[in-house]
């Protein structure tokens, strides 16, 4: 997706300018949706990844150090780095940018899932037994609900870095915002530009947690009687 910026000389280059918004407001919204959008689809799609892996480690113990090994592992390799490993492979769009982002996700959802699921009291899982619930049943009907503020807590924290990671896929022609902070950068360090991008970033991460967080709330009603 490429984006056709106007440029208008200010001789003062402030960092922020409405007359600059307003003449680009239609490239702004439209790098703005771009950006919720990859960001949307790589959190959804790391913690269809991440879940089930979080839910093996839980189940068979000696493969929780493997897979927290191998996520770690991705989440220390440079983006830059993996994006130039990856564009060659998948191509330049959108498919590098998701790739990238979801492996650096699932180290987060995968450590706080599993934090969550071992968080549930012994006493809990028996008396599940006790009623007659299978694996699958205590995982689904006691666990996993049990286990919701861990598995929230790492949705919100892989939003909130994925919003700032997807800025980086500018380098492969998919970046958001961050084409908007990258052409500023080219129109001879053009500050509102910058600005603008940097700012949208910011208020897409701020909005984006308060959602989950507003979320978690709902779902999880007896930890709000809890903190009173």
């Amino acid at each position: 997706m490429s984006f056709r910026l106007s440029y208008r000389a200010d001789p003062g280059n402030p960092w922020f300018s409405w007359q600059y918004v307003r003449d680009n407001s239609d490239t702004i919204l439209a790098a703005l949706r771009d950006h919720a959008w990859l960001t949307a689809r790589a959190v959804l799609i790391a913690a269809l990844v991440a879940l089930p892996l979080a839910v093996a480690a839980h189940w068979y113990r000696s493969l929780a150090g493997p897979i927290l090994a191998l996520t770690g592992v991705l989440y220390t390799v440079p983006s830059l780095a993996l994006f130039a490993f990856l564009a060659p492979y998948l191509g330049i769009g959108a498919l590098t940018v998701l790739s990238v982002v979801v492996l650096y996700a699932l180290l987060v959802i995968v450590r706080n899932a599993l934090a969550g699921l071992a968080q549930v009291p012994p006493e809990v899982r028996e008396a599940a037994e006790g009623m007659g619930y299978g694996r699958w049943g205590q995982l689904l009907r006691v666990e996993l609900p049990l286990a919701l503020p861990g598995v929230l807590t790492g949705l919100r924290l892989a939003t909130v870095s994925t919003v700032a990671l997807v800025t980086v896929g500018v380098v492969v022609g998919r970046g958001g915002l961050g084409q908007l902070i990258f052409a500023g950068f080219q129109n001879n360090f053009y500050k509102a530009e910058i600005m603008t991008g940097t700012l949208l970033c910011v208020l897409l991460a701020l909005a984006l947690d308060l959602l989950l967080a507003g979320l978690g709330r709902a779902v999880t009603p007896w930890l709000r009687g809890r903190v009173r």
